[in-house]
């Protein structure tokens, strides 16, 4: 007995029919409902990865709008503060992580706001998964769009700020893990977080206090770890890396755990 599973579309029988749905119920044949082969999490989670990408792509509105203001804020600081080269690696990586801050927390609050137009969210805890694997692709995408808004934003942060990128091996490849450790900790708290404000009344002001508090372990982490990084030597110290690592593995192990509770009203 054969089962079929809607991507985005409603059936005639026995779906869900809600636009924008990432699942849908099992269809029927020969007019019996089935209910097996339920989607692994690997499964669930990359078909909710595969509708937020073509979400974004289709719209733009994330990606643009994060790396407009990204750029904003980077370019507003460089003009008001105008710092030298030696200033410049001292201060940049703080300067640096209080962009992505304020482009996280931009592109993090629709995550889950944006599902409620149409109901999806609902549909969602619906369907027959696992409600981390809701999380889990909301989180990859969340991670893919604002990893990719920081790479466009880095070169464009060096010639600013006069820091050097090179050499590859000592210095632009350890920046690079700071800020997949970083970003990674940022989403997964932002992630939870929206998920939790999305029923809020004074969600657009609850989802930046609770980042600004929770994350100021990753924050500081991430930003003395790029400041070490573009000093002349650059250093990676290891602290901050496992600090950084050990806040993802947290995070990540509760959101597993915990993460059915977090679509209750």
């Amino acid at each position: 007995m054969s089962v079929s599973w809607r991507v985005e579309g409603c059936h005639p029988e026995g779906a869900l029919a809600t636009e924008g749905s990432a699942f849908a119920f099992p269809t029927t044949h020969n007019g019996l409902r089935t209910t097996n082969n339920v989607p692994s999490l690997l499964t669930a989670a990359s078909t909710i990865l595969a509708k937020e990408l073509r979400t974004e792509f289709r719209t733009r509105e994330l990606l643009t709008t994060t790396v407009v203001f990204s750029l904003m804020v980077v370019v507003l600081f460089s003009f008001t503060f105008d710092p030298t080269a030696a200033e410049s690696r001292r201060i940049g990586g703080g300067l640096l992580w209080i962009a992505f801050l304020f482009a996280g927390s931009l592109m993090l609050h629709p995550s889950f706001t944006r599902e409620q137009s149409n109901e999806t969210l609902a549909a969602l805890r619906l369907a027959p998964i696992e409600p981390f694997a809701i999380l889990l692709g909301k989180l990859l995408a969340n991670f893919l769009f604002l990893f990719l808004a920081e790479l466009l934003l880095l070169p464009v942060f060096a010639v600013l700020y006069d820091v050097p990128l090179l050499p590859l091996t000592t210095r632009l490849l350890p920046l690079l893990l700071v800020l997949v450790l970083g970003t990674l900790g940022l989403v997964t708290a932002g992630t939870v977080f929206a998920a939790i404000s999305a029923h809020a009344r004074m969600r657009e002001l609850l989802l930046p206090v609770l980042l600004l508090v929770v994350l100021t372990p990753v924050l500081i982490s991430a930003a003395l770890a790029t400041t070490s990084l573009l000093a002349d030597p650059p250093e990676l110290p290891r602290t901050a890396v496992v600090l950084l690592v050990a806040f993802d593995v947290i995070f990540l192990t509760a959101t597993w755990l915990f993460g059915e509770y977090l679509f209750e009203e």
